[in-house]
């Protein structure tokens, strides 16, 4: 261990003994960003980018397990990435299966996929599938692997199940849009039952959503970081905690 390590992890210790996880949020969302640029800046292909990153998954989710985080929103594929050329479309979609696979067969989360299966190939709609069933009953975090994923086409989604929803009890229209408010469209998101974020962290020092749950992330947090994603430290992690603890949160009071 070199004297930049050794600094590094008495550094993350002190941050972590100052947590209060009393003021943890038990919802975060992650933008995975800055794959590519971390590549290309470190001299290494695309697709060894993507790996980097699916490798980072697991760290983070060991370290909201140590800091009792109870639900975790990966944005692993948008709707968007699907049109990115077929020579770096196939193997990032090849990667992020491998890794849903093993989210799955680690046991100890429960994964979840939001996102519209029918825009993704067969074999991807196969793995987030069979993800989902076999950690059905597991404990620990639920994970959300948000591939396929864009906020508008959930909120057309859920508006687009609510309607046929209606028409399968008979409702007429005109019945719909007098009892439709913000619980009955809430019902038909893709994380129907969950907390909504109480924290987004995007790497890579892009300060936007790009259509991150649009409709969950009305009252959440949010937290810019300058590292790419490959390069996310636990420390960075920490930061992001600490950051939103030192928040006080009105939710428009």
């Amino acid at each position: 261990m070199n004297l930049r390590d050794l600094v590094y992890g008495l550094y993350a210790r002190r941050v972590e003994n100052r947590l209060d996880h009393a003021q943890v949020p038990k919802h975060i969302g992650v933008i995975l960003d800055g794959n590519r640029r971390w590549a290309r800046a470190d001299g290494r292909t695309t697709e060894q980018g993507h790996q980097a990153g699916a490798e980072k998954i697991k760290e983070l989710l060991g370290w909201c397990a140590e800091t009792d985080v109870e639900v975790v929103t990966l944005w692993l594929l948008s709707t968007d990435n699907l049109d990115r050329p077929e020579n770096e479309l196939r193997p990032l979609l090849g990667i992020i299966e491998n890794t849903v696979r093993g989210l799955a067969e680690d046991g100890r989360w429960r994964v979840h996929h939001v996102g519209t299966l029918d825009l993704l190939p067969d074999r991807t709609q196969t793995v987030l599938k069979e993800a989902e069933q076999t950690t059905y009953d597991k404990g620990g975090i639920l994970v959300n692997v948000a591939v396929g994923y864009g906020g508008r086409q959930e909120i057309a989604d859920a508006v687009r199940s609510l309607i046929l929803e209606a028409a399968e009890r008979g409702s007429s229209f005109e019945e719909l849009a007098e009892i439709v408010d913000v619980e009955h469209i809430s019902k038909h998101l893709y994380t129907r039952g969950q907390p909504d974020p109480d924290l987004v962290i995007r790497t890579s020092g892009e300060q936007r959503l790009s259509g991150f749950m649009l409709w969950q992330s009305a009252h959440s947090e949010y937290y810019f970081c300058e590292v790419f994603w490959p390069a996310f430290r636990k420390v960075d992690f920490l930061r992001a905690l600490r950051d939103y603890a030192a928040r006080h949160r009105r939710y428009g009071g």
